[in-house]
């Protein structure tokens, strides 16, 4: 039988903590949430893998070493309101939901906000609430964000998610123009929105958002 507690703790110690994510409040957050639970059944072996896992409506659930880095390098605090867009079944959701005061998911399909919110529920996440909407126009109406979270690559990050971030905000994102791509931080003051890449990675672009294809003579 899949002992899924032993894996979970297996994936914080050689893929997380391995990777130089040492933030106790951040790894007592993955230690927390079930990951198997918002995986379908027929991938629950894949649960605890070190890649990205491939869910419905062309998303993913990010690689745990890349999840957790990208978590610890966005900096939340308790009182922290985050925008988890592309929250797909609502894992990032519920881990962020740990960290952080309020979580807004993003769904762009109704079924998939459904999936999440039932999952979210029986989870026992009080409190995030997942929203549908057009991922590029971010949930305006709930902000402004300390935390912008992006599951997925984008070949460029929208003006609308930066207008929607809260003075001090950061939006943490895997820009990605190539077979590899940049983890990068961005934060908003006043309104000026400063950028510093963390770490390397790769993952699939979000829909709409690829890198456009160049005309050349």
């Amino acid at each position: 039988m899949f002992d899924v507690s032993a894996a979970r703790a297996h994936m914080i110690e050689s893929q997380i903590r391995t990777s130089d994510v040492t933030d106790l409040a951040v790894l007592a957050a993955f230690r927390s949430v079930a990951r198997e639970a918002f995986v379908p059944k027929a991938q629950m072996a894949l649960a605890y893998g070190d890649a990205h896992i491939k869910l419905e409506t062309n998303r993913i659930m990010m690689r745990p070493r890349d999840f957790a880095k990208m978590v610890q390098a966005a900096d939340i605090q308790p009182a922290d309101i985050i925008l988890d867009v592309a929250c797909a079944r609502g894992y990032s959701t519920a881990v962020l939901a740990q960290l952080a005061d309020t979580v807004v998911g993003l769904e762009t399909d109704e079924d998939c906000v459904n999936r999440a919110t039932e999952l979210l529920v029986a989870a026992d996440v009080s409190n995030a609430a997942v929203v549908k909407g057009e991922l590029k126009a971010g949930a305006s109406e709930h902000g402004p964000y300390d935390v912008i979270f992006i599951n997925g690559a984008v070949s460029a990050v929208p003006k609308t998610w930066l207008d929607q971030l809260a003075n001090g905000g950061r939006l943490v994102c895997l820009v990605q123009n190539g077979p590899m791509g940049r983890v990068t931080i961005f934060q908003k003051t006043g309104d000026v929105v400063g950028e510093r890449v963390v770490f390397d990675a790769s993952a699939p672009h979000l829909a709409g958002f690829e890198a456009q294809p160049e005309f050349v003579l």
